[in-house]
């Protein structure tokens, strides 16, 4: 198959492609260059038409919470008046532990019609929900393989519900993997809590789970200054000094959230080798702070960009990370679109442990997107980055493919039901809610 567009972005290391192309040949891109020598080339390919559109890279999710739809606009008599009462009054009592796997599958099929709607073809997703095990990876695994997103999926194993549940979640993480062993789309890694919910013992079994079965360890780091202060008052050090410790610091090691962060953990962090994600909308949303993306990227740190199940769409995730650093750092210069670009799409990749896509180029996996180009302003090869970043949106995305395959086609998802979809969503909604 070929697609011919007005635009293709190889990636941010490489200029646009005006009137450029892409050879598709079963999930692989065989060849990347002028549509019209393409089209000559292989006279007898399938053309994909994308005339007045840009072809990109499928956006990496690298931080998910699938279930966290069912939250969207829950009755609250009060909202949470810190990090703390966020999870201790809320989203533990609230969501997370009233969760089962009939609410898993309607959030998790919604979820992933977002992201593809969206441009996101992979997503890294963790899941908490101590009354849904066992098998609740195995209930999301289904949903994922059936809409064709690449996803790696993992439970986030935690201490807090008592020994049985903290031996069945590190159980129902260690047998998805090997559940996943394979070149299938979805795939497995091993998550735990935090510091304040999983003892060292824990923390170091998981990472030998982890290590066993070469894959991630995931967690949540100073999501917010509850952490950090009570490693602080616990352990007499900051949570990374905590970690470098217990001896987990790793490449291994994929640090979510880490918006409070002292500059010696962050020196822990890239000396380490330790990947990040970072989620600016969520970390504003629940009073967290603003994480020092650009202190971490300066320092060579691997960092993508998740939506932790907040607002799903990557181009707003991106706007985000655009803006609020520079706010923060009264820099204007800081956070260029194409860092944030590449954050969502090759970097995004990396810090999941995935070096075969977020690219567009000969031997990449075919995960990719085509998004309407018809900007207000005429888009240049030396601006189209930027046009991407700051002037579209989900609703600007046509076609989104995923491992060779169309899995959304003039903006609709192939074989989806919204309609369907969004009624087992209310349905299991009203189940969770309160009253």
């Amino acid at each position: 198959m070929l697609i011919l567009a007005d635009w293709v972005v190889p990636s941010v290391d490489e200029p646009p492609l005006r009137n450029g192309g892409l050879r598709i040949v079963a999930d692989r891109i065989t060849a990347i260059g002028d549509g019209a020598a393409l089209a000559a080339a292989h006279p007898g390919d399938e053309v994909h038409d994308a005339t007045g559109h840009a072809v990109v890279a499928g956006f990496v999710n690298s931080h998910m919470h699938a279930y966290g739809v069912l939250a969207h606009g829950i009755p609250l008599d009060a909202a949470p008046t810190g990090f703390w009462n966020f999870l201790a009054d809320f989203w533990w009592p609230m969501v997370e532990d009233a969760l089962d796997h009939e609410m898993i599958a309607a959030a998790t099929d919604w979820a992933c019609t977002e992201m593809l709607q969206t441009g996101t073809t992979t997503f890294f997703d963790v899941l908490e929900a101590p009354a849904a095990l066992p098998g609740a990876l195995g209930v999301e695994a289904e949903i994922v393989e059936r809409r064709g997103l690449r996803g790696i999926l993992s439970f986030e194993a935690t201490e807090r519900a008592g020994p049985a549940v903290a031996a069945a979640s590190l159980e129902e993480n260690a047998r998805h993997v090997d559940d996943c062993a394979g070149d299938g789309l979805v795939g497995g890694a091993v998550s735990f809590h935090t510091t304040f919910t999983c003892s060292a013992g824990f923390i170091r079994h998981a990472f030998d789970l982890a290590a066993d079965r070469e894959v991630l360890c995931h967690a949540h780091c100073n999501e917010g200054v509850h952490e950090p202060e009570r490693a602080v008052a616990t352990y007499g050090k900051r949570t990374f000094e905590y970690y470098e410790d217990l001896g987990v610091v790793s490449p291994r090691f994929l640090a979510s959230q880490c918006v409070q962060l002292s500059e010696r953990e962050r020196e822990i962090i890239a000396a380490g080798g330790v990947r990040c994600s970072h989620m600016p909308l969520s970390n504003g949303e629940v009073g967290a702070g603003i994480a020092p993306v650009p202190e971490l990227l300066a320092a060579g740190v691997t960092v993508g960009l998740g939506t932790d199940g907040y607002v799903n769409d990557m181009y707003e995730v991106m706007r985000a990370a655009f803006v609020v650093h520079k706010a923060r750092l009264l820099d204007p210069a800081t956070m260029p679109a194409s860092v944030v670009f590449d954050m969502a799409t090759r970097m995004g990749a990396a810090a999941i442990g995935r070096n075969d896509i977020g690219v567009l180029a000969p031997g990449y996996r075919a995960d990719l997107q085509v998004v309407d180009a018809a900007f207000p302003t005429p888009a240049t090869r030396d601006n189209l980055i930027d046009q991407l970043v700051l002037w579209r949106n989900g609703s600007h995305v046509r076609d989104v493919m995923v491992d060779g395959r169309w899995r959304v086609l003039s903006g609709a998802v192939v074989d989806a039901d919204i309609e369907r979809q969004r009624a087992a969503v209310h349905a299991q909604a009203h189940r969770l809610w309160p009253g």
